[in-house]
Protein backbone atom coordinates (compact mmCIF):
# COMPACT_ATOMS: atom_id res chain seq x y z
CA UNK A 1 0.00 0.00 0.00
CA UNK A 2 1.22 3.46 -0.92
CA UNK A 3 -0.15 6.72 0.45
CA UNK A 4 0.36 10.17 -1.10
CA UNK A 5 -1.14 13.65 -1.00
CA UNK A 6 -1.69 15.85 -4.05
CA UNK A 7 -2.48 19.55 -4.18
CA UNK A 8 -4.83 19.97 -7.12
CA UNK A 9 -6.39 23.12 -8.56
CA UNK A 10 -9.48 23.10 -6.31
CA UNK A 11 -8.62 20.78 -3.45
CA UNK A 12 -6.11 18.64 -1.59
CA UNK A 13 -6.41 14.95 -2.44
CA UNK A 14 -5.32 12.11 -0.18
CA UNK A 15 -4.53 9.02 -2.20
CA UNK A 16 -4.09 5.34 -1.46
CA UNK A 17 -2.76 2.88 -4.04
CA UNK A 18 -3.16 -0.76 -3.14
CA UNK A 19 -2.28 -4.02 -4.88
CA UNK A 20 -4.43 -7.12 -4.54
CA UNK A 21 -1.92 -9.84 -5.47
CA UNK A 22 -4.19 -12.90 -5.71
CA UNK A 23 -6.20 -11.29 -8.52
CA UNK A 24 -3.44 -9.07 -9.99
CA UNK A 25 -5.49 -5.95 -9.34
CA UNK A 26 -4.41 -2.44 -8.51
CA UNK A 27 -6.81 0.05 -6.92
CA UNK A 28 -6.28 3.78 -6.72
CA UNK A 29 -8.50 5.66 -4.28
CA UNK A 30 -8.45 9.42 -3.83
CA UNK A 31 -10.46 11.19 -1.19
CA UNK A 32 -11.08 14.54 0.41
CA UNK A 33 -12.95 15.59 3.53
CA UNK A 34 -16.47 16.84 2.82
CA UNK A 35 -18.59 17.40 5.94
CA UNK A 36 -22.25 17.04 5.08
CA UNK A 37 -25.48 17.59 7.01
CA UNK A 38 -28.59 15.46 6.57
CA UNK A 39 -30.45 18.08 4.55
CA UNK A 40 -27.73 18.28 1.88
CA UNK A 41 -26.97 14.53 1.78
CA UNK A 42 -29.55 13.43 -0.83
CA UNK A 43 -28.52 16.28 -3.15
CA UNK A 44 -24.84 15.42 -2.95
CA UNK A 45 -25.54 11.73 -3.50
CA UNK A 46 -27.65 12.58 -6.56
CA UNK A 47 -24.85 14.81 -7.86
CA UNK A 48 -22.38 11.91 -7.56
CA UNK A 49 -24.81 9.48 -9.22
CA UNK A 50 -25.26 11.88 -12.12
CA UNK A 51 -21.50 12.40 -12.42
CA UNK A 52 -20.93 8.62 -12.38
CA UNK A 53 -23.22 8.24 -15.40
CA UNK A 54 -20.71 10.23 -17.47
CA UNK A 55 -17.65 8.19 -16.47
CA UNK A 56 -16.13 5.31 -18.39
CA UNK A 57 -13.55 4.41 -15.76
CA UNK A 58 -13.74 4.69 -11.99
CA UNK A 59 -16.51 6.10 -9.89
CA UNK A 60 -17.42 8.55 -7.17
CA UNK A 61 -18.56 7.49 -3.72
CA UNK A 62 -19.41 9.26 -0.50
CA UNK A 63 -18.22 7.63 2.72
CA UNK A 64 -21.06 8.52 5.10
CA UNK A 65 -19.22 7.31 8.21
CA UNK A 66 -16.07 9.34 7.62
CA UNK A 67 -17.70 12.18 5.65
CA UNK A 68 -15.26 11.84 2.74
CA UNK A 69 -15.77 12.28 -0.98
CA UNK A 70 -14.05 9.38 -2.76
CA UNK A 71 -13.03 8.50 -6.30
CA UNK A 72 -11.95 4.91 -6.90
CA UNK A 73 -10.52 3.23 -9.99
CA UNK A 74 -9.32 -0.38 -10.28
CA UNK A 75 -7.55 -2.28 -13.04
CA UNK A 76 -6.75 -5.95 -13.47
CA UNK A 77 -3.28 -6.71 -14.80
CA UNK A 78 -1.78 -9.75 -16.45
CA UNK A 79 0.43 -11.88 -14.16
CA UNK A 80 1.61 -9.13 -11.80
CA UNK A 81 2.88 -7.00 -14.68
CA UNK A 82 1.79 -3.57 -13.50
CA UNK A 83 2.28 -1.30 -16.51
CA UNK A 84 3.71 2.03 -15.32
CA UNK A 85 1.81 4.03 -17.95
CA UNK A 86 -1.51 2.53 -16.88
CA UNK A 87 -0.78 3.08 -13.18
CA UNK A 88 0.26 6.67 -13.89
CA UNK A 89 -2.95 7.23 -15.87
CA UNK A 90 -5.03 5.82 -13.00
CA UNK A 91 -3.38 8.20 -10.52
CA UNK A 92 -3.81 11.15 -12.89
CA UNK A 93 -7.46 10.23 -13.52
CA UNK A 94 -8.15 10.05 -9.78
CA UNK A 95 -6.65 13.48 -9.11
CA UNK A 96 -8.38 15.05 -12.14
CA UNK A 97 -11.82 13.61 -11.35
CA UNK A 98 -11.79 14.60 -7.69
CA UNK A 99 -10.52 18.06 -8.61
CA UNK A 100 -13.27 18.33 -11.23
CA UNK A 101 -16.12 17.33 -8.88
CA UNK A 102 -14.94 19.36 -5.87
CA UNK A 103 -16.46 22.74 -6.87
CA UNK A 104 -19.76 21.13 -7.85
CA UNK A 105 -19.92 19.35 -4.47
CA UNK A 106 -19.01 22.58 -2.70
CA UNK A 107 -21.83 24.37 -4.50
CA UNK A 108 -24.31 21.79 -3.21
CA UNK A 109 -22.93 22.05 0.33
CA UNK A 110 -23.06 25.88 0.31
CA UNK A 111 -26.61 26.07 -1.07
CA UNK A 112 -28.97 27.28 1.66
CA UNK A 113 -31.43 24.62 2.80
CA UNK A 114 -34.46 26.60 1.63
CA UNK A 115 -33.05 26.69 -1.93
CA UNK A 116 -31.98 23.04 -2.27
CA UNK A 117 -35.20 22.06 -4.07
CA UNK A 118 -34.44 24.74 -6.69
CA UNK A 119 -30.93 23.39 -7.35
CA UNK A 120 -30.77 21.82 -10.83
CA UNK A 121 -27.97 19.27 -10.45
CA UNK A 122 -28.01 18.26 -14.11
CA UNK A 123 -27.41 21.87 -15.18
CA UNK A 124 -24.87 22.38 -12.40
CA UNK A 125 -22.73 19.55 -13.81
CA UNK A 126 -22.77 21.26 -17.20
CA UNK A 127 -21.03 24.39 -15.89
CA UNK A 128 -17.63 24.60 -17.51
CA UNK A 129 -16.33 27.54 -15.49
CA UNK A 130 -15.58 25.13 -12.62
CA UNK A 131 -13.38 22.85 -14.71
CA UNK A 132 -9.70 23.40 -13.87
CA UNK A 133 -7.33 24.34 -16.70
CA UNK A 134 -5.48 21.52 -18.41
CA UNK A 135 -1.73 21.80 -17.75
CA UNK A 136 0.11 22.64 -20.94
CA UNK A 137 -3.05 23.85 -22.67
CA UNK A 138 -2.33 26.56 -25.24
CA UNK A 139 -4.80 28.90 -23.53
CA UNK A 140 -2.49 28.94 -20.47
CA UNK A 141 0.29 30.63 -22.45
CA UNK A 142 0.74 34.40 -21.98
Amino acid sequence: MLRAVFSAHHTRIEMVVQVYVPMNALAVMGEMPLPLDEEHQPYLLELLARANKTLNLGGFEYDLDRQRLVFRITNLFDRELYDADIVSSMVHCTVAELDRIAPYASTVIRTPEDLLDDLDLKRLLQREDFIPPVPGDEDDLP
